[in-house]
């Protein structure tokens, strides 16, 4: 097998892919999964010395920083590239700085380490995923977050490094199935961003290498699956714990301390000693008494991410079933929450629609109108949320409806295109 390979390095999620006998196969980075967290931590505990940080990675790194090892949590790390912290450094603890590229670049490096173990070979080649822009309306600073991004590949240890737009690497399975040309609106929605691209794909266009003519427009909206959860999460979990309650005197409850819970990256800063003891003297701001303790309850025995997780637990089971329970026991014994889908939908409604709006404004910018749309393409981990495919279907009613491979499409066109690329050039070279 040639030495290739194709990485989706994601926002939230990454993949790699590498060629299969016929076509390409994903490599399961974790037990039973086959893409991880976009995440790593420098712990500090149990150091032998300052200068060998304790390295993990995606669901691990996630899993120490939610236990509360001391530690540096790095993720989103896409969202550096194109500004001026892609060259800086960055305090990790125990007095050690690291620069954010070389952050990348180890997580790269990860990744291929990950590929040649299971491909049994040195992986020299890939190909590299990108959004249509890194940076929106600024070219050159588009231009130094792809070269940033392809210089951590080669620190990583890729010699040959080719660049592929995400929406067409989600676009080239559906390619393969068609007989004609066809405009397909690729939805990819996750966990941070909701992007849609007009894609033009046909048979005679699938041996190209250069696809960005095909790209017609695209659009997106940072709102999206982690959007979901803290909703739900203030809706239905946290007015158990004085969210919207009132004080004594008929005032609101102050509402910082839940929004800091609601928000991921936030809520380890309310688990700190002096806003633990400042919560606890917030008593009287309660008429309802159960609401501060089930809230003090929360942060001394830090369950903020395990909340967040029965948020997006219940978003899913929602979506499948159309009811779901919580369990609420931590916080009090016996204490849950139901959530019904109609209720649900309702208080994500606003979410949703701007969502769909965005897919409004792509054709807008394309200057193409819906009906002209042929097929749509759902992928991202968000477009497991039902109601949201169809509030997005509901305006393209003549196109066929496509859900790929929520957290694997991307990585499987990425692989497929790098077979094109650096298998053909393989084939010659053994010519």
């Amino acid at each position: 097998m040639p030495a290739f390979c194709a990485i989706d390095f994601g926002t939230s999620n990454s993949a790699i892919a590498i060629p299969a006998a016929a076509s390409v196969e994903l490599v399961e980075l974790e037990p039973g999964h086959n893409s991880m967290p976009t995440a790593v931590f420098y712990a500090i505990e149990g150091l032998a010395s300052f200068e060998d940080p304790q390295l993990h990675y995606g669901r691990a790194a996630v899993a120490a920083y939610v236990e509360g090892v001391e530690g540096r949590l790095m993720r989103s790390m896409e969202s550096i590239l194109g500004s001026t912290l892609a060259s800086q450094a960055t305090d990790v603890g125990g007095g050690r700085t690291v620069r954010y590229l070389d952050v990348i670049g180890g997580y790269l490096q990860h990744l291929r380490s990950l590929g040649q173990a299971r491909a049994a070979q040195t992986l020299t080649q890939v190909v590299l995923g990108r959004p249509v822009f890194f940076v929106d309306g600024e070219p050159q600073r588009d231009a130094a977050a792809q070269a940033a991004l392809e210089q951590a590949a080669r620190a990583a240890g890729f010699a040959d490094i080719a660049f592929q737009y995400e929406p067409i690497a989600a676009a080239l399975d559906f390619e393969t199935t068609v007989q004609s040309e066809q405009l397909v609106l690729v939805a990819d929605i996750g966990g941070g961003t909701s992007d849609f691209s007009l894609v033009r794909v046909g048979p005679s266009l699938r041996q190209q290498v250069d696809r960005r003519g095909d790209i017609l427009a695209n659009y997106g909206v940072h709102i999206a699956g982690t959007d979901f959860d803290r909703q739900l999460e203030l809706a239905y979990l946290l007015p158990h714990c004085g969210y919207r309650g009132l004080g004594p005197g008929g005032r609101e409850v102050p509402s910082k301390v839940y929004f800091d819970l609601a928000t991921w990256h936030l809520i380890n800063t309310v688990y700190s000693q002096g806003r633990v003891a400042e919560l606890q003297q917030m008593q009287g701001f309660y008429s309802d008494l159960r609401q501060h303790a089930r809230l003090m309850s929360v942060v001394r025995q830090r369950l903020g991410h395990s909340l967040i997780g029965q948020a997006e637990a219940a978003k899913i089971a929602v979506a499948e079933a159309g009811k779901t329970v919580l369990d609420l026991g931590a916080l009090e014994d016996g204490l849950h929450s139901v959530i019904n889908e109609p209720e649900a939908m309702q208080v994500l409604a606003a979410d949703l629609d701007l969502i769909a709006a965005a897919a409004d404004e792509t054709m807008v910018q394309a200057g193409v109108p819906h009906a002209r749309v042929d097929a749509l393409y759902f992928t991202g981990g968000s477009t497991g949320l039902a109601p949201l495919r169809a509030r997005i279907a509901a305006r393209f009613a003549q196109a066929q409806v496509v859900q790929g491979d929520r957290f694997a499409s991307v990585a499987r066109g990425l692989g497929q295109h790098a077979r094109r690329v650096f298998g053909t050039a393989s084939r010659r070279r053994e010519r």
